[in-house]
């Protein structure tokens, strides 16, 4: 019996050995990753919405009063609308991925 008992142990033992030598599944950090990134994009829109209506809203503005200053300069009006009107208008991940690069260390852990 005693000979048996060894056998299992042994085979149990080798058989945690190998599966901690085995990659591990990334289900865990998957799921802790998007939450942050949620929480991230969410933080970050609370202040980047408010401060994006501000800059369009002052950007209009501004550009209709630099027609009026400059004497009817529509290429100066134009190009004050366009820098203080573009993209993007809300974080998405993709933004915020963008803004801070690749992480090479990141992709090598997947």
């Amino acid at each position: 019996m005693s000979g048996l008992t060894n056998a299992k142990l042994s085979a149990v033992a080798l058989l945690l050995f190998l599966t901690t030598l085995g990659p591990m599944p990334l289900h865990a950090e998957d799921r802790i990753e998007k939450a942050a990134v949620a929480v991230g994009v969410t933080a970050g829109n609370m202040w980047f919405i408010p401060i994006k209506a501000i800059t369009v809203s002052m950007g209009m503005l501004s550009g209709a009063l630099s027609y009026v200053v400059t004497g009817g300069n529509v290429e100066l009006t134009h190009q004050i609308w366009q820098d203080t009107s573009q993209d993007p208008y809300v974080i998405t991940p993709k933004v915020a991925k963008q803004a801070i690069g690749e992480r090479p260390e990141l992709l090598e852990a997947k």
